[in-house]
């Protein structure tokens, strides 16, 4: 039976993977990545497939380490091609991009050998996930009073200052950060953050600018600084 599972590749100076250690560092891989997903679904939002990338991700990670077996050629190419997956992905926030490399660590050490140390690893770090997870600890949020407001304009309106006079009366500071041409050029995108000196005065503002810009259309929503990412 063991013949089956010999690579062909294998000489008398490589050792072989038994197939009970196989499957049970398989086991242990597949185990672990159900407590981190586990972990990851308490007190927070979650989709079924991410739920699901980590369960078998700790499995993938291990399969991997124990094939290679020590051989640093192949090492530096299954790192090349982990390293592919993240570009080719859309960026996640922080939580999902620690906990994915949770999964991966976890893996790793599985596929070395090290079930023990593997599962106190798992252990601990879901310990410390949850913990951080049941701290109240509130991210940074811009005052009220910080807008981003995105405003379209025809494209023979001459965006530089055309719209300063009535930011002067509305705004503390205001900084045009974008410019972006829309409808097949016709029309220009300007997107402004300001701090607005009188938070109930924002609707005498859009309609200051309505009258600017041809009454096209304006979009005001809160500055938010981008804790969710990396």
């Amino acid at each position: 039976m063991d013949a089956v599972f010999t690579g062909i590749f294998d000489t008398e100076f490589v050792s072989a993977i038994g197939v009970g250690d196989f499957l049970l560092c398989l086991g242990v891989s597949l185990l672990l990545g159900l407590v981190m997903a586990a972990a990851y679904m308490w007190r927070g939002e979650y989709t079924k497939s991410f739920l699901i990338t980590l369960a078998l991700l700790p499995a993938v990670v291990c399969v991997v380490i124990m094939m290679v077996n020590g051989n640093i050629g192949a090492g530096v190419a299954v790192a090349g091609a982990f390293s592919l997956v993240r570009f080719r992905s859309a960026p996640g926030s922080a939580k999902e991009i620690v906990t994915i490399f949770l999964a991966m660590g976890a893996g790793l050490i599985a596929g070395m050998g090290y079930l023990g140390f593997a599962a106190l690893f798992t252990v601990i770090m879901c310990a410390v996930f949850v913990l951080y997870d049941l701290v109240d600890i509130r991210g940074r949020r811009l005052p009220t009073a910080h807008k981003m407001i995105k405003i379209t304009i025809p494209e023979d309106l001459d965006y530089t200052e055309v719209f300063d006079d009535i930011f002067a009366e509305y705004t503390k500071e205001h900084e045009l950060v974008q410019v972006k041409t829309t409808n097949m050029g016709s029309m220009f995108r300007l997107t402004y953050h300001v701090i607005l000196k009188d938070c109930s005065a924002e609707k005498a503002l859009i309609d200051r600018l309505r009258t600017r810009n041809g009454n096209l259309e304006i979009m005001v929503s809160r500055q938010e600084s981008r804790s969710g990412e990396l």
